[in-house]
């Protein structure tokens, strides 16, 4: 398998949901701006979505992938469906009593998603049944993962990735058909999340039985094979969702400050997309490729996609992160400033996305050193080192927040991110499982010199293109894309240039290979 190849089929889809999502969020902007509607909301939103993104976006994959791909490769495709049927049998029982239990307990629940409400009865109730109606994406979600898991066991990856656009799709149609029809746009929203999750269910379904692993409910039994993915499961959600669960103690702390979720949300959405297309998807790809490579013992082979996988992901990361730290205003400026979103959400939202640009590289890091764990079943090392990244969170979030107000949540999620990555790469190499080759060592002072120097052109050219980015709507779009486009030209020079990455080597890293 081509992993660059692979990787851009699914950073691609999630690049057009991403995009999507930021259709979605200028028009949830103009609509609720950053009242307590869209406080409400954005705390009912992140509850289930904290699951989407640990179930989807690989932590499940983490433990699934792995003895799936084994009995796939050793006992054949009716011994693997036979297990991904168990799994979904234990999982969609599991699910449904959490939903309802949930739904009863919810009140209480929101004393731990945000107690800043309480101060506030109507945002506390909006909040309240906001997270009823949304709460049962989180059951879809989760099947959904798991028919995910199963797809890129197959090497499909395109269903999966694909998903998530169905979820900004509907919310659009909500907002824009909707919102104008009723006082309240965040009850139409909420309804919208729990219509996505049923739409991207019916479509991994369907692609599963496209592709000849059509999975049926048995009775729920605690197998043997179930036993193992439960025990490496539950460490491996844990270690695999540690950005979610510092993403949920932020808006825990944030509840304290008006206007705070909001800001942190839209400055999260910003810095999501490339974590997404680059950390994410190749995360999603890494795994089964190692666990394949480790089960035929090319040990070569295993480290050398390692490398290369960290090479690609710097790649497209450290740009990206400079770009977001250098130019975040114009940024948010763009993307948000009209309606609700007034000049000062704008500043303010630009200070949280310029604390987790500076993070960036490190969770890309996180998502490209857990396979090397997780390929070979083991789930709780990363655990491990995820704890302590959560606690450096929460300390950190704490300690700032009342000494610099919401912008410490982002430098304490941006701090336990580096934590967590300096951890689990020091821990891979001193098991033997992980050393940077020449070429990695060659290479990456040379993209970060690349950067730097495109980070000085992006200051300055941001600087003459002030006066664009204050005028009208069509000339600030054309403003910051010229920005960007120039931004990420000046960078593909400065590579070539300096011999960090050749025109013809990135040509190649996306030709089709035998497998």
């Amino acid at each position: 398998m081509n992993l660059a190849r692979a990787a851009a089929t699914v950073g691609g889809m999630t690049m057009i949901s991403r995009v999507l999502g930021f259709v979605r969020d200028i028009l949830i902007a103009g609509f609720l701006g950053t009242g307590p509607v869209a406080d409400a909301f954005f705390a009912a939103f992140k509850f289930p979505n904290l699951f989407r993104r640990l179930f989807a976006e690989g932590a499940f994959n983490s433990a699934f992938v792995p003895l799936f791909a084994k009995r796939l490769e050793g006992e054949g495709p009716e011994a693997a469906r036979r297990f991904g049927e168990e799994a979904l049998a234990v999982l969609l029982t599991a699910l449904v009593l959490l939903t309802a239990l949930a739904e009863i307990a919810m009140p209480w629940l929101m004393y731990v998603i945000a107690p800043g409400f309480a101060a506030d009865p109507d945002k506390f109730d909006m909040a309240v049944l906001f997270t009823r109606i949304a709460f049962p994406y989180l059951m879809f979600m989760s099947l959904v993962a798991l028919f995910s898991a199963v797809l890129n066991s197959l090497g499909r990856f395109m269903a999966a990735a694909a998903a998530p656009i169905l979820l900004n799709i509907v919310l659009v149609g909500a907002i824009l058909i909707g919102a104008p029809y009723t006082d309240n746009p965040g009850y139409v929203l909420s309804w919208g999340v729990a219509i996505a999750g049923i739409a991207q269910f019916l479509m991994l379904l369907w692609a599963a039985k496209r592709a000849g692993m059509a999975l049926h409910l048995r009775w729920p039994r605690l197998t043997p094979g179930v036993r193992h993915l439960i025990r490496l499961g539950v460490p491996g959600v844990v270690s695999g969702g540690i950005t979610q669960f510092n993403l949920m103690v932020g808006t825990i702390i944030a509840s304290l400050q008006a206007g705070a979720i909001s800001w942190l949300y839209y400055a999260d959405r910003i810095y999501q997309l490339p974590l997404g297309v680059v950390g994410i998807a190749i995360g999603i790809v890494l795994l089964p490729d190692l666990s394949r490579r480790l089960r035929a013992e090319d040990g070569p082979g295993a480290m050398n996609v390692q490398n290369r996988a960290l090479e690609f992901a710097m790649l497209l990361t450290l740009p990206a992160a400079a770009a977001l730290a250098v130019i975040a205003q114009p940024i948010i400026q763009v993307l948000f400033e009209r309606g609700a979103f007034e000049a000062s959400d704008t500043q303010a939202t630009a200070l949280a996305l310029g604390a987790y640009a500076f993070g960036l590289p490190a969770f890309v890091l996180i998502k490209v050193f857990s396979p090397g764990f997780f390929a070979r079943e083991d789930t709780v090392t990363p655990m491990r080192y995820a704890a302590i990244g959560i606690g450096v969170n929460i300390a950190g979030s704490l300690a700032l927040f009342y000494l610099i107000g919401f912008v410490g949540i982002a430098l304490a999620t941006t701090l336990s991110a580096w934590v967590n990555a300096g951890l689990l790469g020091w821990r891979l190499r001193a098991l033997g499982h992980f050393k940077a080759d020449a070429r990695l060592k060659k290479r990456l002072p040379l993209l970060g010199l690349a950067c730097a120097l495109m980070s000085g052109a992006l200051y300055f050219g941001a600087a003459l293109a002030a006066p664009y980015l204050a005028g009208s709507l069509p000339v600030k779009v054309l403003a910051l894309g010229a920005l960007v486009a120039g931004g990420a030209g000046l960078f593909a020079a400065f590579c070539h240039l300096t011999g960090a990455m050749t025109w013809g080597e990135f040509r190649r890293g996306f030709q089709r290979r035998a497998a």
